[in-house]
């Protein structure tokens, strides 16, 4: 009795005889390896025309990679969380702050 499986099995749909490329031959191809600032060692495949890129991601941990282990690229930088009172804060002064909470603590008490 069949178990309920295909008849081909280890082969992809499309992918042909084995050893046979019907696909024709790959472009000529360069390595070229790419340095982070961790000291990590990326190395990519391009075709012999293609125009290599300045950077790369670096595969290991993300920062951005150069083809100069000497000279590598300096990661951009994040500004940090800002709370609600950060942003507040950088857009008035703390008198302004203090007139504010002044005219909303006398509309409250019921003076204005």
């Amino acid at each position: 009795m069949a178990q309920g499986r295909g008849g081909i099995r280890g082969a992809r749909i499309g992918s042909g005889p084995m050893g046979e490329s019907e696909r024709g031959d790959l472009a000529p191809r360069t390595t070229v390896s790419f340095w982070c600032g961790n000291g990590h060692r990326t190395q990519i495949s391009f075709a012999i025309e293609a125009v290599v890129p300045r950077e790369w991601d670096c595969r290991s941990c993300g920062l951005p990679a150069g083809p100069d282990p000497d000279d590598v690229p300096v990661a951009p930088g994040h500004a940090p969380y800002k709370t609600h009172l950060g942003y507040v804060r950088q857009r008035r002064t703390q008198e302004d702050g203090e007139i504010l909470l002044n005219e909303a603590l006398a509309k409250l008490r019921g003076t204005i």
